[in-house]
């Protein structure tokens, strides 16, 4: 099942339910998604690409979604330093359903192994070296790993 299909059964079972915050969200998403498929459009398609229309449009969901997920964590950050603990859980609640659409993520061992693995072929040795070793390490990590999650474990591998 598509990841657009599965918002919509979420959504109509938000519905059904009387979940507000999964129902505004999930419409929220669906909207960011509308919005990027029609920034898309305009770009010219490659004759090259070999993926289907359901492969390009959970890639394009799942880029949406990574921003929003992005946009949720900064604004969590300065609604508590703020003080607005309400907003703040309002936030967390739509960070929760944003992400329950995401692919599992990596875990601390497993953006340790690759970072060392990239290490080896890269032949990092100094801090000098940490961008080599992030374009190895994302590229393998193919979004499925938080980005300052690989910078820190690089940095302190690297130091």
């Amino acid at each position: 099942m598509s990841l657009k299909a599965k918002m919509m059964e979420d959504l109509k079972a938000a519905m059904k339910s009387g979940d507000k915050i999964k129902l505004s969200t999930i419409r929220m998403v669906q909207s960011a998604v509308k919005n990027k498929e029609i920034d898309e459009r305009v770009k010219a398609a490659d004759p090259n690409d070999k993926r289907t229309e359901d492969q390009k449009a959970d890639e394009l969901i799942i880029s949406v979604l990574k921003t929003l997920v992005k946009q949720r964590k900064d604004s969590i950050e300065q609604f508590v330093a703020g003080g607005r603990q309400d907003l703040a859980d309002q936030e967390k609640a739509e960070l929760k359903v944003i992400e329950s659409y995401l692919p599992q993520m990596m875990s601390k061992e497993q953006v340790e192994a690759l970072v060392a693995q990239a290490i080896t072929e890269t032949k990092a040795s100094s801090a000098k070296d940490m961008g080599l070793v992030m374009k190895a390490v994302m590229a393998k990590a193919q979004g499925m790993a938080d980005g300052k999650l690989i910078s820190e474990v690089v940095k302190s591998k690297l130091s």
